[in-house]
């Protein structure tokens, strides 16, 4: 295989005195990454709980088989893809801002006319009183 001859390439040498020896060194390196790798993999999915990521995956994946839009998927350019996803959402929520503004916009209006009212009626009042505190003396 390919990646044998790498490896007779690397260790010429050794290879030249003792092929089959280097063979079998070949073969128990290979076993052994191989299932250094699966361990570590296995490590991976146990500490990450992968298990349950992956299932929760699928379940994902079932329930969008019946989508006609196609799922978003990162570009690779980190702020062209926050932007994407970050605009709609201070689009949606600068509206809201405007409508809740204008909401109290509207209220200190209505409250600022029933001040201003008062104010008058006040002033009305105290005229009332000078005049019949006039008219008493």
């Amino acid at each position: 295989s390919c990646s044998y001859q790498r490896f007779v390439n690397c260790y010429r040498c050794f290879y030249k005195l003792q092929p089959q020896l280097t063979r079998s060194i070949y073969d128990q390196f290979i076993s052994q990454l191989q299932a250094s790798i699966k361990e570590e993999i296995q490590e991976v999915k146990n500490e990450g709980n992968l298990e349950g990521l992956f299932s929760s995956l699928d379940k994902i994946v079932e329930e969008a088989k019946d989508r006609e839009e196609p799922a978003w998927r990162p570009s690779g350019i980190p702020e062209q893809d926050v932007r994407s996803t970050m605009v709609p959402y201070l689009l949606k929520h600068r509206s809201y801002l405007r409508r809740a503004l204008g909401e109290r916009e509207e209220e200190n209006r209505k409250v600022a006319e029933s001040v201003l009212m008062g104010r008058d009626r006040i002033a009305e009042l105290q005229q009332l009183i000078q005049a019949r505190q006039q008219a008493w003396q």
